[in-house]
């Protein structure tokens, strides 16, 4: 019961307080001593003036100020009658406006606060369209109030702004900027209430602004209707058609726009882009000509979580594309068409379109986390391609490198539209034409840059190859990305092309964009991991040197190199893409680019042997595709004759003669080679020969090859003096399954002809001599014995004829000679003897620095070709057993010895890829052979090519026949 008391005398205290408050404020407005004592007081000192008028009386200062909405209603009534009362006397008007800004809307009591916005509601009302001379003292005191921290004033400042809109109309849009930035606060306003009434006033102002704002001049506008200054408009671009002297300024409010189009809040995103789409519905405002202004905060609505806001951001930059269209379609029809005197309107005409401030912003956002922004740049460039041609041109090193990385997106509808961006922007550059300079005054010779190319054709012809051949042997590092200007990365070309004839020509001209850097951004993306990016990125490639071969030569500053190590990549198209590039490359350059590319693909292959094994084929075949068969032989015969890495020279010879002999690339060099008659055929059988002699079996190759039957079979004299190595042996084994392929078809044919090739058969049992006997050597005696059993024995060539070699012509089919200016093979064969010694010499030096325990595992990494062996004694006579393991290159192993005292030889073979070839024999005591062979599927060649060599299928090891006891006796 105490309690409760207690509460009742709280309560009835409360009331007496908030009675004795609302007296005291009457008193201030009604007491002239009060009012003069308290002049100085903040709250009184404004009211005190308009005591002596009593305008106000204390029932209704009392209203005004009472807690309850009816009340402060009844009171609003009464100014209203009072205000119609005075509307004569503008001094009295603006009394009452005073009083209750000052004396109500400006007071710390919030019920006050609520009256005086009530009272200036009514008094607007009151005074109907002429409040239009009061608004800039009674919109400022309401706009004040949206900021309040008590929402029913906030909610009440709605109200009151809403009823003076609806009088004043037009006249507010003076004050459409604040009204504007007020609102877009209240938009994300947490009280429901107050969001509701806020949404009403803005779909009010927004009414206004559609009918009123292009064509309302106001009459109060103090100076009258003046234009927008320097500092207001300062960066915007101004379209003179826009309306400049109406009470609504696009041009002031876009600088407002382009700081709140940044909120982050998914409702003032949302009440932003309606204002935008209302603003855009306007036809005479043309606000697509400040679209920069907020374009990259539209952008960002685009990543709102709401999809309300998504889905209107989107259809409204739906909207400005179309506008932006329609101005570029009536650009063109008005540049194609004069204009008529009839004032024809065009949609989209007079409209300025800032395509380079949209297209940068564009760019920015094509690299973005966010699909929809992503998507929707990549639109509107791929638009821009076709309607802005100029401008998108000049961004192309930048929208290359952000398109690119698109083209593997795993959103389909992005990654198609970044293809179809990427074809059309290829197609813009390939179509493009420099831009031309101002035109200065010709030379007096017009041919200067005519007699200027051939000043340096004449410099290149006086240049000693051997000084060529100095600095390309200095330059040993092939993947070296120093930004050094490379003396070999010249645009002096052999062959004046036209692509260089309109480089030339056009020296002076700008081009639309930087080739540099757009090389440079290509180079970039051979880093992506996406193999549809990388090969996009060669293809750019391509296609820019095809246009102006010059521009990519000079912009080289580690493209050559990466263009190298993209030889590695793990796709095979990359691969192929990048060959085609260095050859086209090459096809444009001088000799000494072309020489300068192969030392370095010799150098890549040398220290990078895995390429070598694994694609070493694919990038000479179609290097041989791509460019002149003969040129790339001949010159990486030329540099590797003087290479002093022997043994990477034996293997590369190898893999090139086995490319020479496979390939269908390289046919017409095979008819060549055959065609040793000819000056030219002689010159290429001497350039190859001379490097070829790195590998003995290579070189023999190469004379069956050229029908050299006589020199071959002297070459296979010197064999006996040579190291038979497992690796020969297996070369040679090769060999013998490549004279059964269809390239060696013109040779067996040759068989049946021994008078006319006596050597021929010379060279054929000489190979048949020197393999052991194992399937090759069935495979060669079946064919030697086929022929040998028609009685062609008798023309064998004795050893006391004489031979043609001694003199400086050749004889070839043992019936024709050539001239005196022939091949002279005592030459070649002396060379041939001095490089097999130099390689001699490097193994037995590479045996002696190695310890004796460890003889047997260097003898395994001799060769990259070699197999790995080891030796065991077994049981029952000396001999020699292996187990198959793998070598450098991931070869097998090879069995050499006597085997329970059998004579035998067996040789096991692993290629690259994991097929074996396993060649076995096993002889009888007698000497008599037991061949067991079995050879796999062949390809059409004959064999299963591997990429450095020929793979056969597995053979299986042939039944031993057992010696009888008495045999073995």
């Amino acid at each position: 019961m105490v309690l409760h008391r207690l509460a009742q005398c709280g309560v009835r205290a409360k009331r007496v307080c908030v009675r004795i408050d609302t007296t005291f404020s009457a008193l201030l407005l009604l007491s002239p001593h009060l009012a003069n004592r308290n002049k100085h007081h903040p709250r009184t000192a404004v009211s005190s003036k308009f005591m002596d008028t009593n305008l106000f009386s204390a029932h209704l200062v009392r209203g005004l100020t009472d807690k309850i909405y009816d009340k402060r209603k009844s009171a609003a009534l009464e100014i209203e009658k009072l205000v119609r009362d005075n509307e004569t006397t503008p001094s009295h008007i603006t009394e009452i406006i005073d009083t209750l800004v000052q004396g109500f809307v400006y007071s710390n009591n919030s019920n006050a606060r609520n009256g005086g916005l009530i009272g200036l509601a009514a008094t607007a009302i009151a005074l109907g369209p002429g409040v239009a001379p009061y608004l800039d003292i009674i919109v400022p005191p309401i706009l004040s109030c949206f900021s309040n921290q008590d929402s029913r004033v906030r909610y009440y400042a709605c109200e009151s702004m809403y009823n003076i809109a609806k009088v004043a109309k037009g006249e507010v849009l003076r004050f459409f900027n604040s009204i504007f930035d007020a609102l877009c606060k209240l938009a994300a306003d947490p009280a429901t209430s107050v969001k509701n009434g806020a949404d009403l006033l803005d779909r009010l102002i927004k009414d206004i602004v559609s009918e009123l704002s292009t064509t309302y001049v106001s009459p109060h506008q103090q100076p009258y209707n003046p234009i927008e200054s320097e500092q207001e408009t300062a960066g915007l671009v101004v379209p003179t058609s826009l309306p400049r002297n109406t009470a609504f300024s696009l041009p002031r409010f876009i600088p407002v726009l382009s700081q709140r189009i940044y909120a982050r809040n998914s409702f003032t995103r949302q009440y932003l882009v309606s204002w935008i789409t209302v603003l855009d519905s306007i036809p005479d405002l043309e606000l697509v000509s400040f679209l920069p202004e907020f374009f990259d905060g539209l952008l960002n609505c685009l990543s709102d979580p709401s999809a309300d806001v998504r889905t209107a951001t989107s259809g409204l930059l739906g909207e400005f594309l179309q506008e932006i269209k329609q101005a570029a379609a009536a650009a063109a029809v008005c540049k194609e068409e004069p204009a008529d005197d009839k004032g024809n309107y065009t949609p989209g005409q007079g409209v300025i379109v800032q395509y380079d401030r949209i297209v940068e912003i564009l760019v920015q956002r094509l690299s973005s986390d966010e699909e929809d922004m992503q998507k929707t740049a990549l639109q509107w460039i791929n638009e821009f391609i076709i309607i802005a041609k100029d401008v998108v041109i000049q961004f192309t090193p930048r929208i290359i490198m952000n398109v690119l990385p698109c083209l593997a997106h795993p959103t389909s509808v992005i990654r198609d539209t970044a293809i179809e961006t990427n074809n059309n922007l290829q197609k813009l550059v390939l179509e493009a034409s420099p831009i031309p300079k101002p035109t200065s005054p010709l030379p007096a010779n017009r041919n200067s840059a005519a007699v200027i190319v051939a000043e340096v054709k004449e410099e290149e012809q006086q240049q000693q190859p051997a000084e060529v051949e100095e600095k390309l042997d200095d330059d040993d590092d092939v993947v070296a990305t120093s930004a050094e200007p490379n003396p070999y990365f010249t645009s002096n070309f052999s062959d004046t092309t036209p692509a260089t004839t309109t480089s030339l020509s056009r020296s002076g001209d700008e081009e639309p964009f930087d080739y540099q850097t757009t090389v440079a951004n290509l180079r970039l993306q051979f880093l992506n991991e996406n193999e549809a990016t990388r090969v996009a990125a060669l293809e750019w490639l391509l296609m820019l040197h095809s246009k102006a071969p010059t521009k990519i030569l000079a912009s080289d500053d580690g493209t050559f190199p990466a263009l190298l190590k993209t030889l590695s990549d793990s796709s095979e198209e990359v691969v192929k893409r990048d060959l085609q590039l260095l050859a086209q490359i090459s096809s444009h350059s001088n000799l000494e680019y072309f020489r300068h590319f192969m030392t370095n693909l010799l150098s890549l292959f040398s220290t990078d042997r895995r390429l070598l094994e694994s694609r070493g084929s694919l990038i000479i075949r179609q290097l041989c595709l791509s460019l002149d068969p003969e040129r790339i032989y001949t010159t990486i015969a030329d540099i590797l004759a003087n290479d002093e890495d022997l043994e990477f020279a034996s293997i590369m010879v190898q893999n090139l003669n086995i490319i020479l002999i496979t390939s269908s690339e390289l046919t017409d060099l095979r008819k060549r080679l055959r065609n040793l008659e000819s000056k030219d055929g002689q010159r290429l059988f001497i350039t190859l020969y001379r490097s070829w002699c790195h590998n003995a079996v290579a070189t023999f190759s190469l004379c069956l090859l050229a029908q050299a039957y006589e020199h071959a079979a002297n070459m296979l004299q010197l064999f006996a003096e040579l190291e038979i190595t497992v690796s020969m042996l297996i070369q040679v084994d090769k060999l013998v399954q490549l004279l059964e392929s269809p390239v060696f078809t013109y040779l067996r044919l040759q068989l049946l002809e021994p008078e006319k090739y006596p050597y021929l058969f010379k060279c054929l049992y000489g190979i048949l001599m020197l393999l052991p006997q194992s399937s090759a050597f069935s495979t060669l005696r079946n064919r030697l014995s086929s022929v040998s059993s028609l009685g062609f024995f008798h023309v064998m060539p004795n050893k006391s004829t004489p031979t043609a070699e001694n003199t400086t012509s050749k004889t070839r089919l043992g019936t024709k000679k050539t001239n005196d200016e022939g091949i002279k093979f005592q030459e070649l064969l002396h060379h041939f003897k001095l490089v097999q010694s130099r390689h001699e010499r490097q193994r037995k030096q590479a045996l002696q620095t190695i310890p004796r325990s460890n003889i047997k595992s260097s003898r395994r990494s001799r060769y990259n070709s070699d197999p790995s062996f080891h030796v065991g004694g077994e049981s029952g006579g000396m001999g020699a057993s292996t187990a198959p393991g793998r070598g450098n290159g991931g070869d097998a192993g090879t069995v050499y010895g006597t085997v329970n005292g059998n004579a035998g030889a067996g040789l096991h073979h692993k290629s690259n890829h994991g097929a074996t070839t396993t060649n076995t024999l096993a002889m009888k005591s007698n000497g008599t052979p037991s061949p067991t062979l079995a050879i796999g599927p062949h390809d059409r060649l004959g064999a299963s090519i591997s990429s450095n060599g020929v793979r056969t299928t597995n053979s299986r090891m042939g039944p031993r026949n057992k010696t009888p006891a008495g045999a073995r006796k």
